[in-house]
């Protein structure tokens, strides 16, 4: 349930309301706002009378949720949440959208990968994307290069100033990423590992939750509920595709109504994935501008400085002159997309 407190609460009359709860077992999660105070309330509700709460002083109103997702919900928190990525940018809310990019997996090739970091650091993107650990179909596949291709990224961040953002797949790995990362990514496949979803939630970074190849909106975002629930507010949801049947055509199905979907009954960031949702190159810039102006705060593309010959998925991934290609367009875009929201549309459009 969610407690919403009056402007003028006193802070012992919320420890009061948060106490009384306490005593019943329900875990509280304060959201303190500019003029108030509200509580989420996780627990059994057939343990206390709404009624008995909403008497209490300082309570201005007594909420229960109808959705599962109580700490990512709406409910609980009306504001979208603002996520601070380090060296002053922000995802999330009205900020700019944030372009992560790089290679599907860090090679052996260290000069390939600085080639693509300073192509995104010039294009205008923040985060340098790659996969150190890579979770594969087939255990014959390039596994990643692990704690080398963490060193590569590190380099990288130290040459280019971007931030850095890796998979981690499972828990045993989480200090080692942790310590080389700025961002900590969780794939698709393990988007209902719950026992990962719990130790991430206790990492002070930023995670990136990839929707699972089947997942709906809403295990999507009890996903994230795991994380916020075990104490890290700082989700980035990512929607990456969903199983389709036309698989000759494009790799998954690339959901674009869930990202206004998410902004309804979840405050926390959501971006997209266009590389991994298709599959295919000349797909990627269709689906990144789809993908902005149906509000995503943010992109992560596959860009590679040899696809033919990359260890994963060079299919999908945009070549360096691409990507500074797909940037131009995409800050043309943004512009227009800034205008049409402090404009009269019809004016913006004639």
């Amino acid at each position: 349930m969610i407690i919403v407190m009056e402007p003028t609460a006193r802070e012992d009359q919320i420890q009061k309301v948060a106490k009384k709860l306490e005593t019943l077992d329900f875990k509280i999660v304060f959201n303190r706002g500019e003029v108030m105070t509200v509580l989420a309330a996780i627990g059994d509700k057939r343990l206390i009378d709404p009624a008995s709460l909403a008497s209490m002083e300082g309570v201005r109103e007594v909420k229960l949720i109808q959705e599962p997702f109580k700490l990512s919900g709406r409910e609980s928190k009306a504001d979208d949440t603002v996520i601070n990525l380090k060296n002053g940018i922000k995802i999330g809310g009205k900020n700019p959208p944030v372009i992560m990019a790089g290679p599907c997996s860090v090679e052996k090739d260290v000069e390939g990968l600085l080639k693509v970091a300073y192509t995104a650091k010039q294009a205008g993107a923040q985060v340098l994307r790659g996969g150190a650990f890579k979770p594969r179909t087939s255990p014959y596949d390039f596994q990643g290069m692990e704690e080398e291709g963490l060193k590569y990224l590190a380099l990288a961040r130290e040459k280019t100033g971007l931030l850095i953002a890796t998979e981690v797949m499972d828990t045993p790995e989480i200090d080692l990423v942790a310590s080389y990362a700025d961002i900590l990514q969780v794939g698709a496949r393990n988007m209902q590992n719950y026992k990962l979803l719990k130790a991430l939630g206790k990492v002070g970074k930023p995670v990136i939750l990839k929707r699972g190849p089947a997942a709906s909106i809403r295990e999507f975002l009890l996903a994230a509920e795991y994380i916020m629930y075990a104490g890290n507010p700082d989700i980035i949801l990512c929607e990456r595709g969903v199983k389709g049947f036309d698989s000759h055509y494009t790799r998954n199905i690339l959901d674009i109504a869930s990202i206004p979907v998410i902004k309804k009954y979840s405050h926390l960031p959501v971006i997209v994935d266009p590389s991994h949702a298709t599959g295919r190159r000349y797909l990627i810039e269709p689906m990144s501008r789809a993908a902005l102006a149906a509000g995503a705060h943010g992109l992560m593309i596959e860009v590679h400085h040899d696809p033919e010959n990359a260890s994963s998925d060079g299919a999908q991934s945009l070549t360096t002159d691409q990507f500074k290609a797909l940037m131009v367009q995409l800050n043309k875009l943004k512009k227009l997309l800034q205008e049409l929201s402090h404009s009269n549309i019809e004016a913006v459009l004639h």
